[in-house]
């Protein structure tokens, strides 16, 4: 299958992987399984792996994804979005993916490694650190 994805629901997040070939109609299919899944919460923050995929899609394909993205979110919203993409190819369609759905997620990273994306998808979860009282302070 080219695209498959796991939900994580202890960490409220998705991983989706595309494998080989992806078609544009795969994705939007993963879309409308993702939106009719009992197990799909309504908030999620995404891990997209696209290291293994040997096809990259067009401008107006990532265009028309990110429309479906907005079109969803009335059953699912996500936050943030990491991106893993090894090739140059992938990782520019991926930044401009990142320009084109900025209004679909809070905050969207692409990366070299998926290492590396989950590492940003932790980061974001932990609570910010803040100066206690007293610490600096006269």
């Amino acid at each position: 299958m080219p695209v498959s994805y796991r939900i994580d629901r202890d960490n409220g997040t998705i991983h989706t992987r595309c494998l080989g070939r992806v078609t544009f109609d795969e994705v939007a299919g993963h879309l409308r399984a993702l939106t009719q899944d009992p197990d799909c919460p309504n908030r999620l923050d995404v891990l997209l792996d696209v290291t293994q995929a040997s096809s990259a899609p067009t401008s107006e394909q990532l265009r028309a994804f990110s429309n479906l993205i907005a079109g969803i979110r009335d059953t699912v919203r996500f936050d943030g979005c990491a991106i893993a993409a090894c090739t140059d190819v992938l990782f520019g369609m991926s930044r401009m993916f990142e320009v084109l759905a900025q209004e679909c997620f809070q905050e969207t990273h692409v990366f070299r490694s998926v290492d590396k994306a989950e590492e940003w998808l932790v980061a974001r979860r932990q609570p910010a650190k803040c100066m206690t009282a007293g610490a600096g302070f006269p």
